[in-house]
């Protein structure tokens, strides 16, 4: 909030302080993830909705540092393309806190508001560029894509609430091995198999990716094609692992395909 408050008070000819104020943003919450490491405790905050452990913890630090560094090399393209503006930086942190929720969630609700929120952001930098043509189609791409794999993700995760009736991934976890109704369960697993593989692009799920990629600028297709996959790792974890490890025998067969 604080880079989108300032990056309205500064001049074109200032914009590197939307930069160094982003930048700074990512050092700061890398400290505190580092201030609050823990390699043995795990704990659950805001009702169970969130998990502090050391995956997260190693996790968040990675896309810190990914993000950083691709704020850090975008800014001459930007310059150079007269694309160097507030929004890019803006839409990019706000992209980092739909990965921090991404690889904290511990309850679907969460799972899927964290992956929104990275998406949306994520279709706004592909079509920042407004007066590519290329760069609109990639983005109008990317948004009717993407909107169809995240319902295919909501229903499979619809029909694992309807199966188990909780949104906590523990208790999806105990209850997942009570319910024997097989064919929904594979069902469920197929949805939100199918959502994460496009999320991150595995074959035969990639078809928006030599679109998206080639008709964004690059510096937004370098932000796309990398932490955004750690975050997706993450989630593939929390759902199959800590959620659905009753079912490892099928999903595991699903991801070999992959």
């Amino acid at each position: 909030c604080l880079v989108l408050v300032a990056d309205l008070f500064v001049k074109e000819k200032s914009r590197v302080i939307t930069l160094l104020l982003s930048l700074l943003a990512l050092v700061v919450s890398a400290v505190l993830t580092l201030q609050s490491f823990d390699l043995e405790q795990k704990t659950l905050v805001f009702s169970g909705t969130f998990v502090r452990d050391p995956m997260g913890d190693v996790l968040k630090l990675f896309i810190y540092v990914v993000v950083f560094m691709v704020f850090v090399y975008s800014q001459k393209y930007l310059k150079d393309r007269n694309l160097f503006k507030g929004e890019y930086y803006i839409l990019g942190l706000f992209g980092t806190l739909g990965m921090m929720i991404m690889v904290s969630a511990h309850n679907l609700l969460t799972v899927y508001l964290g992956l929104e929120l990275l998406s949306l952001s994520m279709y706004a930098m592909v079509a920042m560029h407004r007066d590519s043509l290329k760069a609109s189609e990639a983005g109008m791409k990317y948004f009717l894509l993407g909107a169809m794999a995240s319902g295919m993700l909501l229903y499979g995760m619809s029909l694992i609430y309807g199966l188990t009736g909780s949104l906590d991934l523990t208790e999806i976890h105990t209850r997942i091995f009570d319910n024997q109704d097989t064919l929904v369960q594979i069902f469920a697993l197929s949805f939100i198999i199918v959502g994460i593989a496009f999320k991150l692009g595995a074959v035969p799920f990639h078809m928006w990716v030599p679109d998206v990629y080639h008709g964004a600028p690059t510096a937004m297709t370098m932000y796309i094609g990398s932490a955004p996959k750690i975050a997706a790792f993450a989630m593939l974890m929390r759902l199959l692992v800590d959620g659905l490890q009753g079912l490892h025998g099928s999903w595991q067969d699903m991801l070999a395909v992959l």
